[in-house]
């Protein structure tokens, strides 16, 4: 499928088993938080591992457009980013496609250091929350307004009058991804007034992991920001970023949840490599939920592996109960899984994928039924009881490429799953179904 023209659907055969080890691509999330903070250090940062898909691609085009120097490697998963604490450019008009991790980060970054910009992006990107991260900025005194809906982007961006009188306050129930964007852009801030960024967290701050990775990052590129628990982080006034020389992205391993999974319906055994027991990424402890459900885990520093039941000769998994605050983009791997249970599931505080790429509540509800399965859905919830009898289904991906990866485990139900827009995993992972193909077997 990576060099296929663009496919309308792609037909699964039933399979029976899954074995083998995968190479995985690097993590989005750090991708492009190491592309930003790259370009806001001083001195050249070569990045090795990154991530080739349209989120970075979108996130490499914008710093370009900014007149960031980047220089492609020997291949797309190396670049070299030769930064400064200020873009070159104060103009530009910016496309941002449906990517969190992009425009967020960069929206706090351009409205610290101030200029003349404007972000949009698909349809969808229009209709996702950012108000909680421009109210924050504009506590700051930046300059930001609303080019469409009040909340959503289009956003224009102007030259403000940073003060840090005091703490600056941001919702952290919604998404994690406002805290990091000012955790990111804080030493912006710093150098212009000479004084300690202060953020309170209002909420429940929730996808706390993805906030482990933005710190830890953060003090790869020599700035340490301190948090009260989970409610107050500061940048101290000294903070500027310098480059490490040069970092490794380690695996993606929301991606590793699909084969790790197949792993545990499949027989396996299946080992992702690239992430492992060193990992700073939180979706690692999706192998803990396998665990739970009967599958057996193997670790090593930069490996997972996993084998388990075989559910087209009727075995089961254990049926769970549990809160995937902590992992919501692999939760959505566990809800699939689901179908293999020997009973109903329930996925608890996972309000966070209203506002995703897609409702993945409502996503994940529809498709499932097309299967069989019996889904009860809540505002912050989902359970699912698996089917009686299964049915051939055509799957709808919602433009949203994991949809498309995580339903590719239906195949293992005994009927033909059609996939439609598969596509849409060039997002995070082009060659998802080339991948998963060398894997499974009928």
């Amino acid at each position: 499928m990576s060099d296929a023209p663009h496919l309308s659907h792609l037909d699964l055969s039933p399979v029976r088993t899954a074995r083998g080890t995968v190479a995985l691509p690097g993590s989005k999330s750090i991708s492009n938080r190491v592309l930003l903070l790259a370009a806001l250090a001083e001195g050249t940062t070569r990045v090795t591992g990154l991530l080739d898909s349209d989120d970075t691609r979108v996130m490499l085009a914008a710093l370009r457009a900014l007149g960031v120097p980047v220089a492609q490697g020997s291949d797309s998963s190396e670049v070299s980013v030769t930064g400064a604490a200020r873009f070159p450019g104060s103009h530009a008009t910016l496309f941002m496609g449906n990517a969190g991790t992009a425009i967020r980060p960069l929206t706090a970054a351009l409205a610290m250091m101030g200029g003349h910009y404007l972000l949009s992006g698909v349809p969808r990107m229009h209709e996702r929350p950012i108000g909680d991260l421009v109210d924050a900025l504009r506590m700051l005194g930046a300059r930001v307004a609303y080019q469409g809906k009040e909340g959503y982007p289009p956003l224009s961006i102007g030259v403000g009058d940073l003060t840090l009188k005091g703490p600056v306050r941001v919702n952290g129930s919604v998404s994690s991804q406002f805290l990091t964007a000012l955790l990111l852009a804080a030493p912006l801030a710093t150098a212009a007034t000479g004084r300690d960024f202060v953020i309170e967290v209002d909420g429940e701050l929730i996808s706390k992991p993805y906030v482990e990775i933005t710190l830890n990052l953060m003090a790869r590129f020599g700035v340490t920001a301190h948090r009260d628990g989970w409610t107050r982080f500061t940048v101290p006034a000294s903070a500027r970023y310098t480059s490490p020389g040069q970092i490794l992205v380690e695996g993606d391993a929301s991606s590793a949840s699909y084969f790790l999974a197949l792993g545990a319906i499949g027989g396996g055994p299946v080992r992702v490599t690239g992430v492992g027991e060193g990992s700073i990424q939180g979706d690692v402890a999706f192998a803990n939920t396998l665990a739970a459900m009967g599958a057996t885990v193997h670790t090593g520093p930069d490996w997972i592996e996993t084998t388990g039941v075989r559910v087209a000769q009727g075995e089961r998994l254990r049926a769970f109960d549990s809160d995937f605050n902590l992992i919501p983009d692999a939760a959505m791997t566990a809800a699939v899984l689901a179908l293999y249970a020997d009973g109903p599931c329930t996925l608890r505080n996972i309000a966070s994928w209203r506002v995703k790429e897609t409702d993945r509540i409502h996503a994940m509800e529809t498709e499932l039924r097309k299967l069989g399965a019996t889904v009860t859905a809540t505002h912050d919830s989902l359970t699912v009881t698996p089917p009686a009898h299964w049915t051939p289904a055509e799957i709808g991906t919602w433009d949203d490429h994991r949809m498309a990866m995580c339903f590719s485990l239906a195949a293992f139900g005994g009927q033909p799953v059609r996939i439609l827009d598969p596509n849409c995993v060039s997002k995070t992972f082009p060659t998802y179904f080339d991948v998963y193909a060398g894997l499974v077997a009928g």
